[in-house]
């Protein structure tokens, strides 16, 4: 009877350990990236303080392609020899971003 007993309590404390769930917490994190529509304008359409901050923080460089979006933001396309670059600017000629 104790055999019986001590096996009946050995089976019930195995099954519970088995019957222990696990909670699964997991956490979904979604990036969205709006990209801005940019439009080609030619050169005299770029303000005068957007030409003189290209002028004046980057020397020696040509203008090869300006747009513009919605927000009046500018992105130039500017080159010193075989090297280019992208630079973002507002109406004011305030460099937004590199």
């Amino acid at each position: 009877m104790k055999k019986l007993i001590l096996s009946a309590a050995i089976l019930l404390g195995a099954m519970s350990t088995q019957a222990a769930t696990t909670a699964n917490t997991s956490s979904i994190i979604q990036s969205v990236n709006i990209q801005e529509v940019f439009t080609e304008v030619t050169a005299d359409a770029i303000p005068a303080a957007v030409k003189s901050t290209i002028e004046k923080s980057f020397p020696g460089t040509k203008l090869e392609k300006a747009y513009k979006n919605e927000k009046n933001e500018y992105k130039l396309e500017i080159a010193n020899g075989d090297k280019k670059y992208t630079v973002y600017t507002d109406a004011s000629g305030n460099v937004i971003k590199k």
